[in-house]
């Protein structure tokens, strides 16, 4: 049997907000397994979500910056939250993703070899090792993703905490909705949805959430147990796709609805989350 550290237990009930003790025993059940142990709790219905991470474990910044035809979005990492406050390295991002932006690389390691357009003596790559040395700490690009906008439609950009959460939401229908885009994004930021719509949720996903629903109402009757699962799957559904949530700003209304309400052709098609060490 795997040994159960008090790290392990505390991770637990970060993630599932279950007690000490019950996160223990779902640990020792799933002899360590921390995914299998979150269902342990959620079938014994102790945990009706959980959260996607524990603590962070890297520091950096996640950055994005747009073009009139490119959104290109980077996330670098430093070891300490005191690098990322750091001008020069808030900076550095800055200047590589207006690059990724203008050059559209088809990688992140393409991008790492391209010469940097204000000094072209230096690569990307290069560039990134000057930081090293100018902040003595180890610097590095994780990821990117260059993405080319639609012409009819509205993008929204929110930085959370300095750069560690960034949403972006893309809306349909119109190219003049920048600050409803920029609401939305700021509800992708505070609610983390994980699927645009229910289209969206794998069938895999689908069926571990009826298994666990049908734990939750063993000896139910027969003639209930329907519409008890449709609810529960309806209700899942609703907590994890971003145009059925409940709006932050107006939880009379879905994302769906609120976006609709402001113009009939108006509609969220996409839609990203990215948080620094995830």
């Amino acid at each position: 049997m795997s040994e159960i550290s008090a790290k392990m237990i505390q991770e637990l009930r970060e993630r599932s907000g279950v007690g000490m003790s019950k996160c223990k025993e779902a640990l020792v059940e799933a002899d360590g397994n921390m995914d299998k142990a979150i269902e342990i709790l959620r079938k014994a219905g102790l945990a009706s979500s959980v959260k996607k991470e524990g603590r962070e474990t890297k520091e950096g910044i996640a950055f994005a910056y747009q073009t009139k035809d490119i959104l290109a979005i980077i996330e670098v990492n430093s070891e300490t939250d005191f690098v990322a406050k750091n001008e020069k390295f808030k900076l550095f991002v800055e200047n590589i993703c207006k690059q990724a932006a203008e050059t559209t690389p088809k990688s992140l390691d393409v991008f790492l070899t391209e010469k940097y357009k204000k000094d072209p003596g230096l690569t990307i790559d290069g560039y990134r090792n000057l930081m090293i040395q100018s902040l003595g700490e180890n610097i590095q690009v994780r990821r990117l993703e260059i993405f080319h906008k639609d012409k009819n439609a509205s993008y929204g950009i929110y930085s959370h905490m300095g750069g560690k959460i960034l949403s972006i939401v893309e809306i349909k229908g119109a190219d003049t909705e920048t600050t409803l885009a920029y609401d939305v994004a700021m509800h992708v930021a505070a609610e983390d949805p994980t699927y645009l719509k229910p289209e969206e949720i794998p069938a895999e996903v689908r069926k571990k959430e009826e298994e666990i629903a049908r734990s939750q109402i063993k000896g139910k009757p027969e003639n209930v147990i329907g519409k008890i699962l449709e609810g529960k799957l309806k209700a899942f559904a609703d907590q994890v796709c971003l145009i059925h949530q409940k709006y932050v700003k107006d939880n009379t209304v879905s994302v769906e609805q609120y976006v609709t309400n402001q113009g009939k052709n108006l509609q969220v098609t996409c839609f990203w989350r990215w948080k620094v060490g995830e």
